[in-house]
């Protein structure tokens, strides 16, 4: 380039230079006169110019971004091998590993299992201190420890139905009748919906170990929710996974306790639960 001296020959060596569209090309062959078709090439040399520099940007960006990846990495496996030499290992792997184990032994139904594994892998990629690693490793802990595929065998036996009422109880005679018959439908029906029994009286006549006793002669585990004076349907329902605290609603806890998905469950005090700003209970404990 320096060694010519027709203009028109140096526009047309400058334009072969760059990379054109065809049709930024048949523009600057079409301009016949030299000074013009300079000026369009400067144009088109601009452009080309701050397209190349952005792009020299970018990868600036990218290289330091992947620079600071690289030293995250380095300097992670250097806190692993020393954890290694201490003996201390990796207790957020080893953890993560458990859970596996857990979530496969429990035999959750498909997509609780998928969700469970889903949210063990967003565990897997968090950093041991973040904030939202304590929620979901506790959310995991519960949706492990759930008896889910655990049940009670029921034993529909009328006779020692019978017999374990009179011993647990004297008189109330309607009432144990009425239990009877309760579970004699239940024997002839092998999955009734709803099988609600609804105990009315005074305190103190034996509502509660009456469900107890019911328990016991269908071998059941027994757990009683006391509901008097909750307010909160969060009480019921449970807090949202993000909360600080959250915890499970009450009849989730008691299927916890129970380590089987068929205890029978006592709502004691249910005509005392309580309704205001925070919500209505009751509502609640109808679906």
């Amino acid at each position: 380039i320096a060694n010519l001296d027709d203009a028109g020959r140096l526009s047309d060596l400058s334009a072969s230079n760059l990379e054109l569209k065809v049709e930024d090309a048949q523009s600057v062959l079409e301009v016949a006169d030299t000074t013009t078709r300079l000026r369009r090439i400067n144009e088109l040399l601009n452009k080309e110019i701050e397209v190349l520099t952005v792009q020299q940007e970018i990868n600036t960006q990218a290289r330091a971004d992947i620079d600071r990846s690289q030293r995250e990495f380095y300097l992670r496996q250097q806190m692993k091998a020393i954890q290694t030499e201490l003996g201390e290992g990796n207790e957020l792997a080893e953890e993560i590993q458990q859970f596996r184990e857990k979530i496969e032994a429990v035999k959750m139904p498909k997509p609780a299992e998928e969700e469970a594994l889903r949210q063990l892998k967003k565990l897997e990629r968090m950093h041991p201190d973040a904030a939202e690693t304590a929620t979901l490793r506790s959310w995991l802990e519960i949706i492990t420890d759930l008896p889910w595929s655990k049940a009670s065998k029921d034993n529909l036996d009328l006779h020692k139905a019978q017999r374990i009422l009179d011993e647990d109880h004297y008189g109330l005679e309607k009432v144990k009748e009425r239990i009877i018959a309760a579970l004699a439908v239940r024997k002839l029906k092998e999955k009734p919906k709803g099988p609600i029994l609804c105990l009315v009286g005074p305190p103190g006549v034996g509502k509660t170990s009456l469900g107890r006793s019911v328990a016991r002669a269908l071998g059941r585990k027994f757990m009683r929710l006391s509901l008097g004076g909750v307010h909160d349907e969060a009480e019921i329902r449970g807090h949202r996974r993000t909360y600080v605290g959250a915890m499970p609603g009450r009849i989730i806890q008691a299927i916890q306790q129970a380590g089987t998905n068929n205890p029978l469950i006592m709502l004691d005090e249910i005509d005392k639960v309580g309704a205001d700003f925070r919500g209505d209970p009751s509502s609640a404990l109808l679906e």
